[in-house]
């Protein structure tokens, strides 16, 4: 039911942002207007840089300390929406791209989102232990045969090996013959 709706917003937005078009224009002028379009394509696209790079440092930090920074992810993909709808033109988007902006409105779209959002870390880097040094769990040198409670195994040339099927259609070896 709520997908519903997706279409008739895809649908009414552009008329509503043209009908704030005609308010604003009838209101301050056509060059103000056109003036203001242009600085909001400025501002969204000097806010993405200024504010994506501290959301990349706190992604790093949370990294880091072993948190999770699935919060400072989606706080980095509402940022680079909020800065994609400030370049938009009109006046609707730039409302909502400005509001996005908003930490406090981003950390209620995150209260929102959170039970919907997992984040896994494939290698272990958000599930060290206090003891542990970034990056300890990780690297070259032997590996153990099983990782833990997964079913990861990691195998040698020696334990398995597997000879190319000369009669797959998807073999080269068949076609480098002929």
């Amino acid at each position: 039911m709520r997908l519903s709706i997706v279409p008739v917003l895809v649908f009414l937005m552009p008329l509503a942002e043209i009908a704030g078009f005609v308010i604003v224009g009838k209101i301050v002028g056509v060059w103000a207007t056109l003036a203001l379009v242009v600085l909001s394509v400025v501002v969204g696209a000097a806010l993405l840089r200024i504010q994506g790079i501290g959301v990349l440092q706190r992604i790093s930090a949370e990294s880091r300390n072993g948190g999770d920074p699935g919060r400072e992810m989606v706080h980095g993909a509402m940022i680079v929406v909020a800065a994609f709808l400030l370049m938009l033109p009109g006046f609707i988007s730039d409302i909502i791209g400005l509001l996005l902006f908003i930490p406090a409105v981003r950390d209620l779209a995150w209260q929102v989102l959170r039970k919907r959002i997992v984040v896994l870390g494939a290698s272990g880097a958000f599930r060290r232990g206090p003891g542990q040094a970034p990056g300890s769990n990780a690297g070259p040198g032997p590996r153990p045969r099983s990782s833990g409670p997964g079913n990861v195994v990691d195998l040698d040339d020696t334990d398995f090996h597997r000879e190319p099927n000369r009669n797959s259609p998807w073999s080269d070896q068949k076609r480098l013959e002929e």
